[in-house]
């Protein structure tokens, strides 16, 4: 008898361990998507500060210059050209304003695409998705990040309405190296607000956005040139949220 207490006694820490186990790891995912949530649902109408993306750049430059500082500031939707928001939805995403967040025929695509690499080599984001991207995950190319990049879109498009996310969008996304958003991209670039771009520093501003941190050491590139002239015929038919 005091034998089977004895296995029973060491079976409890046992089983309590395995339980955890278990149930552990999906508990810990599923508080991760509630932090994302209730993050989204705070930023409805409070401006985030600083992204995911931001910190990891900002520490990247400090290993080189511990006294880096990011170019960021924040400005409102009203205050940023419509010539910016129409050249990024016609280089970005065209349907930006018509999706719910993930442009599956663009995802397909690109799966199609790296399967036939062999790797990751095109994401297919819509600009939910890289907002979602820049707000709280890395730079990391893998079908797990893609996922639950996912996820965080459809809770940004269940939150907000359109002209907000670009409105976030266009307030952090990266321009080069240290330079996020419409505002710090249009003083480091041309000396201006984003509030006065014209038409073709827009057109420019918009086809950096891929490879950012290249084409601010490379602002003589041949494909930024033409693919600007595109993006500028494009304009016309952006439809703006």
């Amino acid at each position: 008898m005091n034998a089977v207490k004895k296995v029973a006694k060491k079976r409890g820490p046992l089983r309590r361990i395995l339980f955890w186990l278990l149930v552990g790891p999906p508990l810990l995912v599923l508080l991760l998507q509630l932090y994302f949530f209730l993050q989204i649902w705070w930023w409805v109408d409070h401006n985030p500060s600083t992204t995911s993306f931001m910190r990891h750049q900002l520490s990247v430059l400090q290993e080189k210059n511990p006294q880096a500082r990011l170019q960021s500031q924040w400005v409102p939707y009203d205050r940023i050209s419509n010539n910016l928001k129409r050249a990024i939805i016609a280089s970005e995403d065209s349907n930006f304003s018509e999706h719910e967040g993930v442009d599956w025929v663009a995802l397909q695509k690109a799966y199609d695409k790296n399967t036939k690499k062999g790797h990751v080599v095109a994401g297919g984001s819509t600009i939910t998705q890289q907002l979602a991207k820049n707000l709280f995950l890395s730079g990391e190319r893998s079908y797990l990040r893609k996922g639950q990049e996912i996820v965080i879109t459809y809770m940004l498009e269940y939150w907000m309405d359109k002209e907000r996310i670009f409105e976030i969008y266009l307030n952090v996304v990266e321009w080069g190296s240290g330079v996020f958003g419409a505002e710090a991209a249009s003083r480091h670039y041309y000396g201006t607000s984003a509030a006065n771009l014209s038409a073709s520093q827009a057109a420019r501003l918009a086809v950096m956005l891929p490879n950012p941190r290249y084409f601010d050491r490379n602002h003589n590139s041949s494909y930024l040139s033409r693919r600007t002239g595109l993006i500028l015929r494009r304009m016309g038919s952006a439809e703006l949220p």
